[in-house]
C-alpha cells in the first residue's frame, strides 16, 4: 500500500497538507519588505541566510482577507522549479503520513478560488485535510499561460 508524507498547517482554522518533499523548511519570521506595486497576494519579502525570499500571503490566494501581519507570521518555505518560495499560514501543524488510497477529490462544497488550488482531501480524526496544489498556491501573477 502506497503512501505519502504531508507536512500540515491551518489557514483560516482549515487544515492544508503539503507533500513534505516539497517543503524546504518552517520557521517564524516577523520582519517583512513591503513590495509596492506587487501583487496583493505578496506579503512582503524577506532575508533567509542570504537568499531573498518572496512571502506568499495564502489567504488572499484562498479569497480570504490579507492576514495582519502584527507579529511574527508562521512560514512554510517550499521549493519551486525556479526558486524557494514562503507561504503565510497561520499555524503549523505535523508531518502524518497518509494512505494514497484515502485520498478523495476535492469535496464540492470548496468554491472560488480555493477549489484551484486543491488537488484532493484525506479524513483525519474528525478533521479534513486540503491537499494543495503547491505550484498554484505560488503563482502570483493573473496571467495565464504557466500551464501544469
Amino acid at each position: 500500500m502506497a503512501s505519502r508524507q504531508y507536512a500540515t498547517f491551518e489557514v483560516a482554522g482549515q487544515l492544508f497538507g503539503l507533500d513534505v518533499a516539497k517543503v524546504q523548511e518552517v520557521l517564524s519570521f516577523h520582519e517583512y519588505t513591503p513590495v509596492p506595486l506587487g501583487p496583493r497576494s505578496i506579503g512582503g519579502l524577506f532575508n533567509l541566510r542570504g537568499q531573498v525570499i518572496a512571502a506568499v500571503d495564502l489567504r488572499v490566494q484562498l479569497g480570504l482577507e490579507p492576514r495582519d501581519f502584527e507579529g511574527p507570521a508562521m512560514n512554510v518555505i517550499v521549493r519551486t522549479p525556479d526558486e524557494s518560495v514562503s507561504l503565510l499560514v497561520d499555524r503549523i501543524g505535523e508531518v502524518v503520513e497518509l494512505d494514497d488510497e484515502t485520498f478523495e477529490p476535492p469535496p464540492d462544497t470548496l468554491t472560488g478560488p480555493s477549489r484551484e488550488l486543491i488537488t484532493g482531501a484525506f479524513k483525519l480524526d474528525g478533521r479534513l485535510m486540503l491537499a494543495l496544489d503547491t505550484a498554484r498556491a505560488v503563482q502570483t501573477s493573473t496571467s495565464s499561460g504557466s500551464g501544469e
